[in-house]
């Protein structure tokens, strides 16, 4: 069977080989649990994991003991809300988010619901943008926590999260942001954003699946959080568990790798995907959703107007893309997100999201054209 061409990104990246390299020897040679305090092996588990979290911090501009380890970004996703939730009832309950964000945060928003937290679902406009005064207006003496993404995984629309953590600071509330597909395609720094939660995962970041982190802010406030996994007291008894140190290393290799190639590496990909669109939309039978927004350089999300778009991704089965979201793409449906901005059944069940990436090579894009266009159909 032929490999295709890998246009997928968003959903998950291949393990870069210098950072399987770092992360081998943590399988066998050095495979001490990190928590073992009182002999060699662990001792070496626990440096290898103290550098990974200094990689992380140095990454998004924290400082190293304001990041935490977990199993990925949904789970840090889950400790954030749940745990702000609980820390925070003596203030409130309420939650603010937008009802274009990821799963992971609007079904863990509909189970707080039931236990009795009051959440408000802000809508975005055509260009999958939320307005500021509505942001403002949601935000009561009740809000304990506003979440918002950095980055849309599906459209690739950049919030203006700087604008954002104003507003919401100004409400003495708290800034959570899911970070995970901002992460490795363009900057990110808690500080200059006034981020106070970040969660991230490593495979989205040509880091190893099954690992990711959360950071929390210390001070200016310092967030507070209910530990949801109790057993042990690892992470300073905010997550507990056996650390998945080969898992941990590999994060913080990823981390290391994308903050030295990653200002190159967003102008390369901006110009292949550029590119991509404008053979594309030049044809007359497609668009691009949210086109006027600040997007991630290597994301696209395109209608194909006339075609439904499982049809397109069964015959064009040389390409590997995807209709949305990898975590949403058994759910026989249009996506939650196109549906938010304004898009209609049929236009959302006619989009695709094509995502470049550090593999991605000039000569895979321009067969990709080719292939695209010699299969829509000419006026």
């Amino acid at each position: 069977m032929n490999r295709s061409i890998y246009l997928d990104y968003n959903a998950t990246t291949p393990v870069d080989p210098i950072v399987l390299e770092t992360m081998l020897p943590y399988f066998n040679e050095k495979f001490g649990n990190a928590a073992s305090r009182t002999h060699s092996y662990g001792w070496i588990a626990d440096e290898a994991v103290e550098m990974a979290r200094e990689q992380v911090a140095n990454f998004i501009g924290a400082e190293k003991n304001e990041i935490v380890f977990t199993s990925g970004a949904t789970e840090a996703l889950n400790l954030a809300l749940k745990g702000v939730f609980e820390a925070y009832q003596s203030k409130g309950n309420h939650i603010v988010t937008l009802a274009t964000e990821h799963k992971a945060v609007l079904d863990t928003c509909k189970h707080l619901e039931a236990l009795g937290a009051s959440i408000t679902y802000l809508p975005v406009d055509k260009n999958g943008l939320p307005d500021m005064d509505s942001i403002r207006d949601s935000i009561n003496d009740k809000t304990i926590l506003f979440c918002g993404m950095m980055a849309n995984n599906e459209t690739g629309v950049i919030l203006p999260v700087k604008e954002i953590s104003t507003i919401v600071h100004e409400r003495n509330c708290i800034f959570l942001s899911d970070t995970t597909q901002a992460c490795g395609k363009i900057p990110v720094d808690v500080s200059q954003a006034g981020i106070d939660i970040l969660c991230m995962s490593a495979h989205k970041m040509y880091g190893p699946k099954g690992t990711g982190a959360i950071y929390l802010r210390r001070r200016g406030p310092r967030v507070h959080i209910k530990a949801q996994q109790d057993g042990g007291e690892h992470e300073g008894g905010r997550r507990s568990g056996t650390l998945n140190v080969p898992g941990i290393v590999g994060l913080g290799k990823a981390c290391q790798l994308s903050k030295v190639i990653l200002p190159q590496e967003m102008i390369r990909l901006k110009s292949m995907r550029d590119r991509l669109e404008k053979k594309l939309i030049a044809t007359g039978k497609a668009s691009v959703n949210a086109g006027d927004s600040p997007r991630l350089p290597n994301t696209s999300n395109l209608i194909f107007h006339g075609r439904r778009s499982d049809v397109i991704i069964r015959d064009l089965n040389t390409l590997a893309m995807a209709t949305g979201s990898a975590c949403t793409s058994a759910i026989p449906k249009p996506s939650h997100v196109l549906l938010e901005m304004g898009l209609t059944d049929e236009e959302a069940s006619s989009s695709i999201r094509l995502s470049l990436g550090k593999f991605t090579s000039e000569e895979e894009v321009n067969v990709t054209i080719e292939t695209f266009l010699n299969y829509l159909p000419s006026d």
